[in-house]
């Protein structure tokens, strides 16, 4: 998946490996992560494979190795092509590490998953926030890439949603279990 990302972003421009990642990050967050160390070995095999080209530019005298400029080839345009002619691999598939841990809270302090689960408000408010801003700038975008942004916005209202819910949920067995506790 993440190969043709990187193709999809190098439609648009030419980027360094840094910019990919961190679009990938800010722009498609909702829709899946990647591991820093993916970017690097994939425009390697993208590069080996003729579907990108990469050219070396100069730091512009700051310290360092030369940056690498990545672009997309003609054969990597019509890989490109036929990868979007195609059915998707597999459908939503949700990886969530605060997911795994909210199944599980259960077993732990009360306090402290609604600790955590206040953290993930604040989160998804902050991302929201900035889905909210965004979107006009992908107004423009094409159609395609303005509605993958308003499912992002809509995504997050809905966890947003679903947390304050948990939240409420979890402070009312709370308070049920202590007062059955206390006897009141």
């Amino acid at each position: 998946m993440l190969k043709y990302a990187i193709l999809g972003l190098l439609q648009y421009t030419d980027m360094h490996g840094y910019r990919i990642k961190e679009h990938i990050e800010r722009n498609f967050g909702h829709m899946w992560s990647i591991n820093y160390g993916q970017i690097y070995p994939n425009l390697k095999k993208l590069h080996t494979e003729g579907l990108v080209k990469m050219t070396e530019m100069g730091q512009n005298g700051e310290k360092g190795p030369p940056r690498k400029l990545y672009a997309i080839t003609d054969k990597g345009k019509k890989e490109f092509a036929r990868w979007l002619e195609t059915a998707p691999e597999k459908s939503m598939l949700l990886r969530d590490p605060f997911l795994m841990k909210f199944v599980f809270f259960g077993f732990g302090d009360p306090d402290r998953a609604l600790e955590i689960i206040d953290d993930q408000i604040e989160r998804y408010k902050k991302d929201l926030a900035r889905r909210e801003k965004n979107l006009s700038r992908w107004e423009n975008s094409g159609t395609y890439v303005r509605l993958t942004a308003e499912l992002g916005v809509s995504l997050n209202e809905m966890f947003l949603k679903w947390l304050e819910h948990s939240k409420q949920e979890i402070l009312n067995l709370e308070t049920a279990v202590s007062k059955e506790k206390t006897g009141t």
